[in-house]
């Protein structure tokens, strides 16, 4: 019974994915040649494919761009204060509802910005806030 667990086993987390791997990792390093990865430490590495997973949130406020607002606007001054005391979990949610990804790419975290734009309705209470992922805005009405 032992072997034939093992056989089993072996079957199927080893020889029954062996050809469709084999066939992925040669699609990826026709596109993505092994010796370009060769210059990473596998931390780097991570970082590069996954994007950073801690953000400095006060960073990120600073690098807001505000259309439409003023960064002493009560609204804008609301927003940040509310952010702020969320849980690390909430907060990415919203980086993940800004940007389509709850981490920031590996290249851009001291840069890695988006733009706070008033959404402009006769009647800002019945307006969500919305984002529009391609270009990093969130339309926050007032």
């Amino acid at each position: 019974r032992k072997e034939y667990v093992d056989l089993y086993v072996n079957y199927v987390f080893n020889e029954s994915v062996q050809k469709p791997f084999q066939d992925f990792m040669r699609g990826f390093l026709r596109g993505c040649p092994a010796r370009n990865w060769k210059m990473f430490l596998p931390a780097e590495l991570q970082v590069v494919l996954q994007g950073h997973t801690a953000v400095d949130w006060h960073l990120l406020e600073k690098n807001v761009e505000y259309r439409m607002y003023n960064k002493s606007d009560k609204t804008i001054q609301d927003f940040w204060n509310v952010f702020h005391e969320l849980p690390e979990e909430k907060k990415k949610m919203f980086l993940g509802f800004l940007s389509g990804s709850d981490r920031i790419p590996g290249y851009r975290l001291e840069r890695f910005g988006f733009a706070i734009v008033d959404a402009e309705a006769n009647n800002p209470d019945e307006l969500y806030p919305s984002a529009n992922t391609c270009y990093l805005i969130f339309f926050l009405p007032r």
